[in-house]
């Protein structure tokens, strides 16, 4: 039988520890950086420097200042983070 469920968003990718997964917070884009680097000033208040998901490169999603974004953030550095998805 099959079950219709949904991934969790927050939930650790596959040989991923559960300790290891990243935080899912929104940001927007203050400076473009080369070598796809952006510092991204949070919601709450925090600039945080962070990279683009190798799915947004593979896919060519252009990312540009003041772009509402989602970020996870390391749980072990929290001023550094992968860029997940560009909101509309």
């Amino acid at each position: 039988m099959r079950m219709n469920t949904k991934p969790v968003a927050s939930a650790p990718r596959p040989g991923e520890d559960e300790k290891e997964a990243g935080i899912e917070v929104f940001g927007t884009v203050v400076e473009k950086f080369r070598a796809g680097m952006f510092s991204l000033q949070l919601e709450a208040g925090q600039k945080v420097l962070a990279t683009l998901a190798g799915r947004l490169r593979r896919n060519r999603i252009k990312v540009m200042n003041g772009d509402r974004v989602s970020v996870e953030l390391s749980p072990y550095d929290l001023s550094k983070g992968r860029i997940t998805y560009r909101h509309k």
